[in-house]
């Protein structure tokens, strides 16, 4: 939403047609936390990832797929990785980019004495759900006290009004699901350290879960602005049956979702996410035509069991190129990767948690199966809408967020149990969360890694962003950012 393209302010304000109490009473297990079905349909993927597919849309993803480079630091040879690093067993032997600069995605967490850039009580746009510190987390303070140390060069810290004098006069849309929010309201907070934003109220739309379709936020001292679509399949999907479980959906793999696809013209920047939901009962469509299920809807629907990381590459895929295919878009495309939950001694409805309090080393723990499944997926889909992009010389410019093995070493960032929904207590019944991630916390690498990338350093990022796959492919890079 550009303010020269249109005036936000003169948007009349929408009346939402009431839900259907009944409705309403259906969705609530659907709708009250975004992360209940998360590692409940592991057993469905792990099985559904080795069953072949007989629709030729849905290859299976590679085991292993080269990043695409997007923006780098320049390399320091007097920066030493910190003491007792090792080595990831899928990584590259060489940590930099075919331009000899530094690949932000590999490193570890050291201990870090900078204040944060925010608190619960200096950022008004924390959602209760991830106020660890207000809920009293254990380690709760110990959680910002580390920062991100890629191998060979330093991170810089985010400044916020650097940020937004890049961003003057420019939009930027996330697209995807709750974990998408989370994103926003930590790039929020971290820009409170100058003029909080307006929240827009253009529409109240929501959709079938209740949750807002949109929600705008205006900087007007410098004509920026953050939109919010709630996607979180990315491609149109519908609630066939939500009696069934955690709702039985219509995935509609070739179809980009209209309600942020129809505005890809308003943005400058659009960052794509979303993965959690293919966790959910679904039966994939292609030409308005069933192709495939994953294992959750097997009671529901007779087609075949195809991977779900195949349904990820998918729509991913038509997101890409829905962005790449619209006319006028000249901005740039970010797919964020994949970020794991960390639930341990059991799923979340079994008794799981995650009570660390301290960042993982680096090898100490084994990438989890679904997690690389699905950032692979990812990135194949992310690399042929770039070989698209090329053919059909499109104006459109793709970068990949890479933070999965970044995120992998903090089980200690989640609520746990001190998240809860808006007047909860810590004496009450709730779900424990160990998929979303606190605030502040180390969520806000994302948007650090963000800043390098579009504020920061863009005409490396430019130069860096041209590298071929097939020159990637040759030098065997892992993902510099």
């Amino acid at each position: 939403m550009k303010p020269h393209k249109s005036n936000p302010f003169s948007r009349k304000i929408s009346v939402a047609v009431a839900t259907p109490i009944l409705l309403l009473l259906a969705l609530a297990v659907v709708s009250l936390y975004d992360f209940n079905f998360a590692d409940s349909y592991y057993q469905y993927i792990r099985r559904a990832s080795s069953a072949s597919s007989s629709a030729p849309s849905f290859p299976a993803t590679t085991s292993a797929s080269p990043t695409i480079p997007a923006a780098t630091l320049p390399s320091s040879s007097s920066s030493a990785s910190p003491p007792n690093s090792s080595s990831s067993s899928s990584a590259s032997p060489t940590n930099s980019s075919p331009t000899g600069a530094c690949d932000l995605t590999r490193g570890q967490w050291v201990p870090d004495d900078e204040p944060p850039y925010y608190t619960n009580l200096t950022c008004p746009f924390i959602d209760d759900l991830q106020n660890c510190m207000k809920f009293g987390k254990p380690g709760g303070l110990d959680i910002m006290r580390w920062r991100w140390k890629p191998d060979g060069c330093d991170l810089p810290r985010f400044d916020a009004g650097r940020f937004l004098e890049a961003m003057r006069g420019k939009s930027m849309a996330f697209v995807g699901d709750s974990l998408a929010r989370n994103h926003v309201k930590s790039l929020l907070c971290i820009l409170s350290q100058v003029p909080e934003p307006v929240e827009l109220v253009t529409t109240t739309e929501t959709d079938v879960t209740g949750r807002a379709v949109r929600r705008d936020f205006h900087y007007g001292s410098h004509g920026f602005n953050v939109s919010l679509f709630w996607s979180p399949f990315l491609v149109k999907a519908n609630l066939s049956n939500a009696a069934f479980g955690l709702g039985l959906w219509d995935v509609h793999l070739d179809t980009p979702d209209a309600r942020w696809a129809a505005h890809i013209a308003d943005f400058d920047y659009i960052v794509l996410s979303g993965t959690n939901w293919f966790f959910r009962p679904s039966v994939y469509y292609e030409g308005g035509r069933a192709v495939g299920r994953n294992g959750g809807a097997s009671g529901a629907h007779n087609a075949t069991e195809t991977p779900v990381s195949g349904a990820v590459r998918a729509a991913f895929r038509t997101a890409l190129g829905a962005i790449a295919a619209r006319e006028g878009f000249r901005g740039k495309a970010v797919v964020r990767t994949v970020t794991p939950a960390h639930f341990e001694n059991g799923e979340w409805n079994t008794g799981g948690d995650c009570v660390r309090t301290r960042p993982l080393r680096r090898g100490e723990r084994a990438r989890d199966a679904v997690v690389a499944e699905f950032r692979a997926a990812q990135v194949d889909a992310l690399r042929e809408t770039e070989a698209a992009w090329r053919r059909n010389r499109s104006g459109a410019e793709l970068r990949l967020l890479d933070i999965t093995g970044a995120m992998e070493l903090r089980p200690d960032g989640h609520p746990s149990r001190y998240g809860h929904p808006p007047g909860g207590s810590v004496e009450g019944s709730f779900v424990v969360d160990c998929l979303h991630w606190c605030l502040p916390g180390p969520i806000d690498l994302w948007s650090e890694l963000l800043f390098h990338m579009l504020a920061a350093h863009p005409r490396r990022a430019d130069i860096d962003s041209r590298v071929s796959v097939r020159e990637t492919e040759k030098n065997g890079v892992q993902g510099t950012l």
